[in-house]
C-alpha cells in the first residue's frame, strides 16, 4: 500500500484548489503517484520562485491570474489573487487584470505579457513570431520570453489538471 503522505509537499496548490478528502476515489487517483503530485508542486515552485531571469514575481502573478480568467478558473485565481497581495502587489492592478481589463493597465510590458497569455492558451495560433517580436519590442530578453513561455504551459498544464479533478469530483458527488 502506497504511503500517501510520504514526499508530498506542505503546500499543494492543486490540493488547495480541489479540496478532496481522504475516502473519495479522486484523492486516491491523485495520490497513485506521489511523484507526479510532487513534480506539479515543484514546478509551481520554481515558476514563482523569485530567481526567473528577466521577470518578476508580481508579473509572473499577473500572467497567472491572467491565465485563470481566460480559463474560467476561479479556485486558481483566487490562490495567485492572495499570493499577489502576499506580494504587495498593486491592488488596482490585480483588480484590472482579474476583470479582463488589460487595456487600462500603464505598463505597456505587462500588457504585451497579459496579451501573449492570452493568446497562447485561448488562441494559441496566435502566438507566433508577431507575438514574440511584440514581447522583445516590450523589452523581453531571450531568456524572459523562454520563462514566461513555460509559465504559460505550466499555468495551462496546471489549470487542466484542477478542471479535471474538479470534472471528477463532481461526478463522484453526482453518482
Amino acid at each position: 500500500m502506497t504511503n500517501f503522505s510520504q514526499a508530498l509537499p506542505a503546500i499543494d496548490v492543486v490540493d488547495d484548489a480541489v479540496p478532496l478528502a481522504p475516502n473519495q476515489p479522486t484523492w486516491t487517483l491523485r495520490r497513485q503517484r506521489d511523484k507526479v503530485v510532487a513534480a506539479t508542486q515543484s514546478s509551481h515552485d520554481a515558476m514563482f520562485s523569485h530567481a526567473v531571469e528577466g521577470l518578476t514575481r508580481t508579473e509572473r502573478l499577473l500572467v497567472a491570474l491572467h491565465a485563470c480568467r481566460v480559463s474560467n478558473a476561479p479556485n486558481l485565481a483566487a490562490h495567485y489573487r492572495e499570493e499577489l497581495a502576499a506580494e504587495n502587489a498593486d491592488a488596482a492592478v490585480a483588480d484590472a487584470v482579474e476583470r479582463g481589463d488589460i487595456a487600462s493597465l500603464a505598463d505597456a510590458r505587462l500588457r504585451a505579457m497579459l496579451d501573449f497569455a492570452g493568446k497562447l492558451i485561448a488562441r494559441p495560433i496566435e502566438g507566433d513570431r508577431a507575438a514574440i517580436e511584440a514581447l522583445a519590442a516590450h523589452g523581453l530578453s531571450t531568456p524572459a520570453l523562454v520563462a514566461l513561455s513555460q509559465l504559460i504551459a505550466f499555468l495551462s498544464y496546471q489549470i487542466r489538471l484542477v478542471a479535471g479533478l474538479q470534472a471528477l469530483a463532481a461526478a463522484e458527488a453526482s453518482a
